[in-house]
């Protein structure tokens, strides 16, 4: 049975669609670095980061760091063990913020290419004064409360190889306490983006891997832009399918409806 000409054209134009998205939408090849032992056991995620990262603190009025580096320099990256880069897909955000309203990012996630190296394995988080409260972005277990070299920190493991961790942070709860999402973990103090304005830090590790927190928070993942309809017509009228608009006469009672 031949098919109408406008039906083989629908049916080219979901054929090219389909071409087009399977081709630009598959996710990219991930690679396994080199497995390299962890240099600090037995601190905090956020420890094990702050002493690289001290000379990145960026400065509160330029937006830029000692280094010279700008303060919002987004990797498009997942980081790997201990703090390589590595590809990897994007998932849809499903974490809410730990600060409430949705802060502004003073710094991004920027982890450096090899775990020795200086880097910021984490995002800066502004907060509008001291003592603004800390929620939980997801529900977990308080793993981790204390202080780490000079900063009062708490981690919370979410399960699955996820956990959060945040300085400074003045908390009254203690490891193996339950916490569902939006409760409050404690008090943002100041002290780690300098004088003002006063930051959070937040850093997320799924196992050993660094990860960049907003992609918990905010869609990172790609637009994707269809061809245009006049492509996916000149495309099917070069394959010898009659791909015109099809005009059809409105009905009696649909004319007839447009005056009442």
């Amino acid at each position: 049975m031949k098919l109408p000409l406008g039906l083989r054209a629908l049916l080219l134009a979901a054929l090219l669609l389909a071409t087009f998205l399977a081709t630009f939408l598959a996710p990219p090849p991930v690679t396994a670095d080199a497995d390299i032992s962890a240099a600090a056991a037995g601190y905090s995620d956020v420890a094990q980061a702050s002493a690289a990262d001290a000379a990145h603190i960026p400065d509160a009025r330029s937006g830029r760091t000692a280094a010279g580096h700008s303060a919002i320099a987004p990797r498009a990256a997942i980081s790997s063990g201990r703090g390589s880069p590595r590809a990897g897909p994007l998932a849809a955000p499903a974490w809410s913020w730990p600060l409430s309203p949705r802060p502004a990012v003073l710094r991004a996630f920027d982890p450096p290419a090899k775990p020795w190296l200086s880097g910021h394995r984490g995002v800066d988080l502004e907060t509008a004064f001291d003592g603004v409260p800390l929620k939980s972005p997801a529900a977990g277990t308080v793993s981790f409360v204390g202080t780490v070299v000079d900063r009062p920190v708490i981690t919370v493991d979410h399960g699955n190889g996820l956990r959060s961790s945040f300085e400074p942070v003045a908390s009254s709860l203690r490891a193996g306490s339950a916490v569902a999402e939006g409760d409050v973990l404690g008090q943002v103090q100041a002290g780690h983006c300098g004088p003002a304005p006063p930051c959070l830090h937040w850093g997320v590790r799924r196992g050993e891997d660094y990860v960049n927190p907003l992609a918990f928070v905010m869609d990172l993942r790609p637009s994707v832009l269809l061809p245009p309809l006049k492509q996916v017509r000149d495309a099917a009228s070069d394959a010898g399918f009659d791909a015109r608009p099809v005009r059809r006469r409105p009905r009696a009672d649909t004319a007839a409806a447009a005056w009442l």
